[in-house]
C-alpha cells in the first residue's frame, strides 16, 4: 500500500477507515500522521506472538513431522509448490501409481541413448484447471531418477534434477467423458528412443509404455507395451513373457 496515497484517501472520505499491521518504515515514526488518524487501526507486526497463533503453529509443526515420519507428503514444504491439503488426501493413491510406474518404466530400459524424452498421459474426465499434476509430475520423475542414480528427488527439486540430467518430461491431458468423481482415469508413462530387454514393454510407437490406474485405493498396472494386465503394484514386480505352447506350464512348475 502506498501509505501517502491511503492517508490521502482517509481524509477525502474514499476510504472510511483503515487497519494496518505492516508499515513501510519500522517502527513506523512518532510523527506518522496515518498511525495518528483516528480513522486507522494501528497494531504492531505481532500477530504471530498471541497465544493462539503459538498454540496453531506448534500443532500445525507437530501434525507435519508426524506426516512426514510416516511417509506422508507435506501439503506446506518449503520452497514446494502450495498444494492445498484436500487435493493431497486425493491424489495420494495417485501420487503413489505415479512414482511406481516411472521406476517399473525405467527399470525396463535397456540400451538406447539412456532415459532422455519422457511422455507422460493423464486420462480424466475432469477439465484441464481443475487437475494439478505438478505433484505427480514430479513423483514420475522421483522413479525415474532414482532407481538409476544416488540423487533423492522430491516435490521441492524434481524439474531441476531432471533439467539437470538432460531428461525431458511433456504431459499430455486425455478429456474422457463420464463423471469427474476420482481425479485420474490412469496414468501412461512412455519413453522414447530407448531399448528393452524386455521386448513386450516396446508398444506400437516404440516406445517403453508401461499404464496404470488406482482400484479401491490401490495402485495397480493396467498395460506393459501393447499388452494389457491388470496387477497389483504392491511389493516386488517379476514380469514373465508367456510362450503360447502345450508344456509350459508344467516346464514353469518344475
Amino acid at each position: 500500500i502506498d501509505e501517502d496515497a491511503l492517508l490521502k484517501a482517509i481524509d477525502a472520505g474514499i476510504v472510511a477507515q483503515a487497519a494496518l499491521d505492516v508499515f513501510t518504515e519500522e517502527p513506523p515514526p512518532k510523527d506518522s500522521k496515518l498511525v495518528q488518524n483516528e480513522n486507522v487501526i494501528a497494531t504492531p507486526h505481532l500477530g504471530a506472538s498471541t497465544m493462539e497463533a503459538q498454540e496453531g503453529v506448534a500443532i500445525e509443526i507437530a501434525e507435519a513431522v508426524v506426516g512426514a515420519l510416516k511417509g506422508e507428503l507435506a501439503a506446506t514444504a518449503v520452497n514446494a509448490p502450495m498444494v492445498p491439503a484436500e487435493v493431497l488426501t486425493e491424489l495420494k493413491p495417485y501420487v503413489a501409481l505415479a512414482e511406481k510406474l516411472g521406476r517399473l518404466a525405467v527399470q525396463l530400459v535397456a540400451g538406447g541413448n539412456g532415459v532422455k524424452t519422457v511422455k507422460v498421459s493423464y486420462s480424466s474426465a475432469r477439465a484441464p484447471d481443475d487437475l494439478d499434476t505438478r505433484l505427480l509430475r514430479a513423483m514420475i520423475t522421483k522413479g525415474l531418477i532414482e532407481p538409476i542414480s544416488s540423487v533423492f528427488v522430491n516435490l521441492v527439486n524434481a524439474d531441476f534434477t531432471a533439467k539437470q540430467r538432460g531428461l525431458r518430461l511433456t504431459e499430455e491431458r486425455i478429456l474422457l467423458d463420464g463423471s469427474p468423481e476420482s481425479p485420474l482415469e490412469s496414468i501412461q508413462v512412455q519413453i522414447a528412443n530407448v531399448e528393452s530387454k524386455f521386448a513386450s514393454a516396446i508398444s506400437d510407437s516404440g516406445d517403453v509404455t508401461v499404464e496404470g490406474r488406482v482400484k479401491d485405493g490401490i495402485p495397480h498396472l493396467t498395460k506393459v507395451g501393447s499388452f494389457e494386465v491388470d496387477v497389483s503394484l504392491e511389493g516386488s514386480l517379476i514380469l514373465c513373457r508367456q510362450v503360447d505352447q502345450p508344456g509350459m506350464i508344467g516346464k514353469v512348475g518344475s
